[in-house]
């Protein structure tokens, strides 16, 4: 496995691949690796060597977010790369990604990004849309993986790469679970044992939109109560929200695939889950 800190390592690399005739995946990460974001990595080889990218983006963190607290462990994580058969790491300092400061230039979406996170993460994801788009041009790759936890992130990178007519082709990876149903994600490790169990909240309030779906219900503000009414005093809900999965728009009547998300702070930790309704229960796949 090849370790690149540069841009041009890592284009040196992609272009000794094509002439060798490889396809090439991408799997872009901020580290702090676990099992969901290996599981990406699986997707990924299956078009080829992987090009997975470690990198904390300043751009996407507001001024009272976890920018400098944020998991870092490069040196587990490049074990847990090379044990899931990674090629290439790609960790480049921020000087590396951006040797003139801030960019001039950045992928500013118009819609879809003003609703859940992005609500109350002002900024959030014209940081990540640009990080995305810088990664998507430095390393080329034929497949782009992203996990289904952070559905709106997914969505507006799909509509990114569509509006902007990008060769890429990307695909979801189903959302990962710890044993009791947890969404796996690096926050996690900033919950106390007691925060860790408050946490659980958040599927049980979608395993019961599930259930509240396959009994028939189809009124949508039903299915936000649910969400919204938190039965644990140590989970603060931020939203939750009944939408269209493309549109990400508010939905009148739910149906087969209509987006549940919900966001709540667990302590001082920010944790996000979703769930598409009629798809079984979010606890079937632990």
């Amino acid at each position: 496995m090849i370790l690149a800190r540069t841009r041009a390592e890592v284009r040196e690399w992609v272009a000794a691949q094509r002439r060798e005739g490889q396809r090439t995946a991408l799997v872009p990460t901020m580290g702090s690796l676990h099992e969901g974001h290996l599981s990406l990595v699986g997707i990924g080889a299956a078009c080829g060597p992987v090009c997975l990218s470690i990198f904390v983006n300043p751009l996407q963190f507001g001024p009272n977010e976890d920018f400098s607290r944020y998991p870092r462990d490069l040196e587990g994580d490049l074990e847990l790369a090379r044990s899931a058969g990674v090629s290439l790491v790609f960790a480049p300092s921020v000087e590396e990604m951006y040797p003139g400061g801030e960019p001039w230039v950045s992928i500013v979406p118009d819609r879809g990004a003003d609703v859940l996170c992005g609500r109350s993460r002002p900024g959030h994801f014209r940081g990540v849309l640009t990080v995305v788009a810088k990664l998507l041009n430095i390393c080329t790759p034929d497949v782009a993986v992203f996990g289904r936890k952070d559905y709106q992130q997914l969505t507006l990178i799909r509509r990114m790469v569509s509006d902007l007519d990008m060769a890429i082709n990307v695909v979801a990876g189903p959302i990962v679970r710890e044993p009791d149903g947890l969404a796996m994600s690096s926050r996690n490790r900033y919950l106390s044992a007691s925060d860790r169990q408050s946490a659980l909240a958040l599927v049980r309030a979608l395993d019961r939109c599930e259930r509240l779906f396959e009994g028939g219900e189809r009124d949508p503000e039903l299915f936000r109560q649910l969400l919204g009414n938190s039965v644990d005093p140590g989970v603060s809900v931020e939203y939750g929200e009944v939408m269209d999965p493309e549109t990400l728009e508010s939905t009148s009547r739910v149906a087969q695939g209509t987006l549940c998300a919900i966001a709540a702070r667990v302590g001082a930790t920010r944790l996000i889950d979703n769930h598409l309704l009629g798809s079984g229960s979010p606890l079937a796949s632990i």
